[in-house]
């Protein structure tokens, strides 16, 4: 958004400050400006002189000189212009003066010096101006010439400034709008905030009851079919249209403000869009059939020729403005081909609507056609403020003798928007903002921005075109950018003390980081969306459940359509990164979660899973990984029995290499070897080693409550057995057996030797265990420890495990 500083002070006339200082004051009351330009920032002492006489030069056929009066002295100017004439008014530079200008097609910065000279011989003291040498263009000035010095008119006093006259005196603000303050896309509602900000009054135009004693009734008729989309639509005729150039100072603000001026209509519509944030069209209502508009949605493929001459086709989510017969316009968007306004327009109908913004900005989407009506309109604008400016339109019309505005107003209007009411508390909000504001200050910060109270029922009122106020916070935020953030102290917060600490489930993840970076691991973090050709790569079945993926509706690309359901593929495509950029050591992990979805199409959520996925290669081997498992699980609390399920069948890693990880009975994961083929897929040339736990599974079990045990004060006896155990007998299920027929004394057992070879049956394998017993409260006796080593030795032996001679 931007706006004049000349503009802002017709609505603001006592406001006196400079651009900085207007840009600090507003951007600390709420209204950021992003920057400023000062339009005349290269131009230096020019003035408006008038042409008395002109004679050949000498010595150069293309060159004349000029006698030039700027007000109470006459100088002489050389120049080579081939437009100038005796008695014309034009901007001249002074000895000493600057002009705008470029050098290889580039600005100068700080403008072109002008100094007394010679032009072949004769004296030249300044130079006489294009509308280009003053820093403009044509486009924005249209009565100046195509080549040559800008012409004043007749009125125009010699010796003033020539930049004033032009308008050029001015600033340029820009600012950064957010979307919940619609009112500040607008001159008038720029012009309330700074006027609020300076404590200084706001004077907006005063719209005047416009119309001849004709009823609009009797010529238009509207038509909304989907009010949903169109809450407000308004219209007034105007007739017996005079199409000409608008007045200058309807010009200057339309050109500093970068819009180019066309004709008084045109130009009026778009000085009401920028004035008062309404975008408005024309119609020429004679070619409307059946002099009626009809607002309704598109037909399916329905295609429509825009004023820009292209030929766009719709859905059936696009509003359109139609005739009796035919479309005349996309909604909020742009007017048709078929009914511009021409210089033979004889009578046009004004449009002020109110359209739905979410549907405006999607349609302006889909077509591919985004403009400064769609801009405005897809933020939601006020339904109240279309009648205004539609009025305020028809008073312009009638000021400039563009045409005879017809009396009254369509106004189909179907949800009246009505103010919002908000409890006035002024103790909640200094306890919000730490001050001890009155409650008379806080009415008149409200009262600068049009804020109404009413004493009866101590309620703010906020007018319809703030869209941001709806609660005490809202209105806490007015008071504090009007009393000055700068002005509010610091203050501790207040409240009773609570026991701040993480929920337990981000607790038990900041466990598996600690552990996973504890053990060299570092995180990663991978896409959730994936390929399907994911499944291919990891060798999944065709009918396996993990295929049952998520489908984003809008995806990238092919590569990101589906939502993962296994945490693999990022973990795989990061090692393989790191592998193919000979990183020899590497270890990542991440915790992410996979999309679960309950059916397929979705009629809910999905269900989303925390997993933790732990992924090396080079240093380490299937126990290496394994122990980083059993660590986490040390600190997380699992101090059962956890059994390793060598039958996971799980086609992504390999058969004889992987196994289900089990506590209490439930799953909580699988770690193991990849699958080489799965690597090759991958282009990983070493062996990777990959655990998976299920979060929520493990969360389950966790806790970090701990007992305390003092060291042990009696002395421990250890026994080892070393045994034949046929291969098929894991080393979990000989440390379960231990530990069933060990008793109480049993402290501990661990496997210190495991050996195969031709000393050994085939089929078999030597295991040896070292077992510990203590007693808490005295020293065993060896009665104690052969009882228990003759049960443990019973309940081997029943497994078919013998002890090794």
């Amino acid at each position: 958004m931007n706006t004049s500083l000349s503009w802002i002070k017709a609505y603001v006339p006592e406001l006196s400050c400079t651009a900085q200082e207007y840009t600090d004051a507003m951007t600390l009351s709420g209204t950021k400006v992003e920057g400023f330009e000062k339009l005349d920032r290269d131009l230096d002492k020019i003035v408006i002189g008038q042409i008395l006489s002109i004679e050949r030069h000498p010595d150069a056929d293309k060159l004349i000189v000029c006698q030039v009066d700027i007000g109470g002295e006459t100088v002489q100017i050389v120049t080579g212009a081939p437009n100038v004439k005796e008695g014309d008014k034009v901007p001249v530079v002074l000895d000493g003066g600057r002009v705008a200008g470029n050098h290889d097609g580039k600005m100068t910065e700080g403008g072109i010096a002008i100094k007394k000279g010679k032009l072949r011989g004769v004296e030249s003291c300044g130079m006489m101006c294009s509308i280009e040498e003053l820093g403009s263009t044509k486009e924005m000035y249209p009565e100046a010439p195509e080549y040559g010095i800008y012409i004043f008119p007749e009125d125009a006093k010699v010796g003033e400034s020539a930049v004033k006259a032009l308008g050029l005196d001015d600033v340029i603000f820009e600012y950064e709008i957010t979307s919940n303050r619609v009112d500040c896309y607008s001159v008038l509602g720029i012009a309330r905030e700074a006027a609020a900000t300076f404590g200084k009054p706001f004077v907006p135009p005063v719209v005047k009851k416009t119309g001849n004693s004709e009823n609009v009734n009797d010529y238009v008729k509207v038509t909304v079919q989907d009010p949903d989309l169109c809450p407000r639509y308004c219209a007034r005729v105007v007739k017996n249209i005079k199409i000409a150039p608008s007045p200058k100072w309807l010009q200057r603000r339309l050109a500093v403000n970068g819009i180019r001026p066309i004709n008084n209509v045109v130009d009026i519509t778009n000085y009401v869009m920028e004035e008062y944030g309404q975008p408005m069209h024309a119609y020429d209502y004679d070619m409307l059939a059946g002099h009626e508009i009809i607002v309704r949605r598109a037909a399916k493929d329905e295609t429509f020729v825009t004023l820009d001459g292209q030929e766009r086709r719709m859905d059936d989510s696009v509003l359109m403005i139609c005739d009796g017969e035919k479309a005349v316009g996309i909604a909020g968007i742009m007017g048709g081909e078929n009914s511009m306004i021409t210089d033979d327009v004889k009578t046009m109908m004004f449009e002020a609507a109110c359209f739905d913004g979410t549907n405006i900005r999607l349609s302006a989407k889909k077509i591919g056609l985004r403009t400064d009506a769609s801009g405005k309109f897809e933020k939601g604008l006020d339904p109240n403020n279309a009648q205004a400016a539609i009025d305020r339109a028809c008073q312009l019309i009638e000021e400039l003798g563009a045409g005879e505005v017809v009396g009254g107003m369509v106004d189909v209007y179907s949800r009246k928007k009505e103010p919002v009411r908000i409890v006035f508390e002024p103790e909640k909000i200094n306890d919000l903002l730490g001050t001890d504001i009155s409650r008379e200050d806080m009415l008149e910060y409200f009262q600068r921005v049009e804020l109404e109270y009413d004493e009866a029922a101590n309620e703010i009122i906020a007018p319809t075109f703030r869209h941001d106020l709806f609660r005490t916070a809202d209105l806490a935020e007015e008071v504090a950018r009007f009393y000055g953030y700068d002005n509010i102290p610091t203050t501790l917060p207040k409240g009773e003390a609570t026991t701040g600490k993480l929920p337990f489930y981000l607790r038990v993840e900041q466990t598996a980081r600690d552990i996973a970076e504890y053990c060299g691991f570092s995180q990663g973090y991978c896409y959730s969306f994936e390929s399907p050709k994911v499944f291919d790569k990891l060798l999944i079945p065709a009918e396996d459940e993990l295929r049952r993926a998520v489908t984003i509706s809008n995806p990238l690309g092919e590569d990101f359509s589906i939502m993962r359901t296994i945490s693999l593929n990022g973990m795989l495509t990061s090692l393989a990164f790191n592998y193919n950029h000979r990183n020899k050591n590497v270890r990542l992990y991440e915790l992410g979660n996979v999309y679960l979805p309950k059916q397929l199409p979705l009629s809910e959520l999905p269900e989303e899973r925390m997993k933790l996925t732990l992924g090396m290669y080079g240093d380490g081997d299937f126990y290496v990984m394994k122990g980083v498992v059993e660590e986490f699980f040390e600190k997380a609390g699992l101090h059962d029995t956890v059994t390793y399920d060598p039958k996971a069948g799980r086609p992504y890693l390999h058969p004889g290499r992987q196994a289900n990880i089990m506590y209490g009975g439930k799953l909580l994961g699988y770690l193991g070897e990849l699958h080489p083929q799965v690597a090759d897929n991958y282009d990983i040339g070493e062996r990777v080693y990959i655990a998976v736990l299920d979060m929520p599974s493990v969360v389950e079990y966790a806790t970090f409550d701990r007992k305390f045990e003092g060291i042990a004060r009696f002395p421990a006896v250890t026994r080892d057995l070393s045994m034949v155990v046929p291969k098929e007998i894991l080393a979990g299920d000989i440390e379960a057996m231990i530990a069933q027929r060990g008793g109480k004394y049993l402290e501990s057992c661990g496997l210190f030797d495991l050996y195969e070879g031709k000393q050994i049956g085939e089929g078999y394998k030597s295991m040896a265990y070292s077992i510990v017993f203590r007693a808490k409260d005295r020293t065993l006796e060896e009665a104690d420890v052969a009882a228990a080593m003759k049960k443990i030795l019973h309940g081997l032996q029943s497994m078919g495990i013998s002890l090794r001679q």
